[in-house]
């Protein structure tokens, strides 16, 4: 079973951000709360947490889109 993953709340003002570089390729065992992303805005930079443990999927999205 796939879960999936959402952009955190990174602040009121801010809608969009950049996925700056995925930490884990697909196939990688992947531990709950590990960082698997980071994001990037003109004002923050945080990594995204795995919501649960597994095997890292496919990646969907390409390093420097915006999500």
């Amino acid at each position: 079973m796939s879960t999936e993953i959402k952009v955190p709340v990174l602040g009121e003002s801010i809608s969009e951000a950049t996925l700056g570089a995925w930490l884990k390729k697909p196939g990688e065992a992947v531990a709950a709360d590990e960082p698997i992303a980071s994001l990037e805005t003109d004002k923050v930079a945080v990594e995204v947490a795995a919501p649960a443990a597994g095997v890292m999927g496919p990646l969907l999205v390409a390093e420097g889109a915006t999500v």
